[in-house]
């Protein structure tokens, strides 16, 4: 079941591959933290499941085994035929979509929402850096039928993701999943669980969506933190101006890093245009 790193060079040197540097291609191969990622998980028999970059199917065949239905999105065309080799594509429980994840920034491949179907889903998924941040913005912002996610991204947009209020790691994106998802780090991995190993160490986390979010308009909280933390130096005053009826603890004196997402969240909700 587990594919080695030896097994998983054969693989691609079978179809004249190398890893990509231009699309991020670490390939996990890590046992131990393979389990890790589905005890976080706790994928169950029937759990459907987005897996954005599959690679040669490591975290795929563990997914299926485990009785979910796998919608994976791989970008690499030349990987295609690594998958189809490794996982029976008449299985009805794995859809393989290739092309980007994203449309555009603000939008999933049309493909793969019509796959997923309005189901809920769990994303489970090995990041690559470039489409970490806006990937997951996007299912938090637009897309609740995502009730959970245990991803591995770089540890720097980790610490981003789960940071508390008043370090340089707390900002836009940590406030706006924070205030829908409940996260937590699973861990830390170093680069030598990778092939070939990146300059910088990885982190898996989690996320559970809140039964109630702390807000009913993300989007508004997106647009407030856009603006508060695209000039995260100045005074929360002279970002919104003075004659603004602050909510419960800010002061025009604070900074955005200081406030609460709490905080932030009731700010979002004022008038403010």
């Amino acid at each position: 079941m587990s594919q080695t790193l030896t097994e998983i060079k054969q693989l691609l040197a079978g179809h004249g591959l190398r890893p990509k540097h231009r699309l991020g291609q670490n390939f996990l191969h890590d046992h131990n933290h393979l389990v890790r990622i589905l005890d976080a998980a706790e994928v169950a028999a029937g759990d459907v499941v987005l897996e954005v970059g599959p690679g040669t199917g490591a975290l795929t065949e563990r997914l299926l085994a485990a009785g979910a239905e796998v919608v994976a999105c791989e970008v690499d065309r030349d990987l295609e035929a690594v998958l189809r080799e490794r996982i029976d594509t008449s299985e009805d429980r794995f859809t393989l979509v290739v092309g980007d994840v994203l449309a555009d920034k603000r939008t999933l491949n049309a493909e793969l929402l019509d796959r997923l179907a309005s189901r809920r889903f769990k994303l489970i998924a090995n990041l690559p850096y470039q489409v970490a941040s806006p990937l997951l913005a996007n299912l938090v912002l637009d897309h609740p039928a995502m009730d959970a996610a245990v991803v591995m991204v770089q540890k720097e947009v980790a610490d981003r993701l789960a940071a508390p209020p008043g370090g340089k790691d707390y900002g836009a994106l940590g406030v706006l999943v924070q205030a829908v998802c409940l996260v937590r780090r699973v861990g830390v991995l170093p680069p030598s669980c990778f092939w070939p190993a990146p300059k910088v160490s990885s982190a898996v986390v989690h996320f559970q969506r809140r039964p109630e979010p702390l807000t009913d308009d993300p989007h508004a909280l997106a647009g407030l933190l856009h603006t508060l933390f695209g000039k995260r130096r100045k005074q929360l005053g002279a970002i919104l101006g003075r004659g603004v009826d602050w909510p419960a603890g800010v002061e025009p004196t604070m900074r955005p890093e200081q406030l609460t997402v709490e905080q932030l969240v009731a700010l979002s909700r004022l008038n403010l245009s």
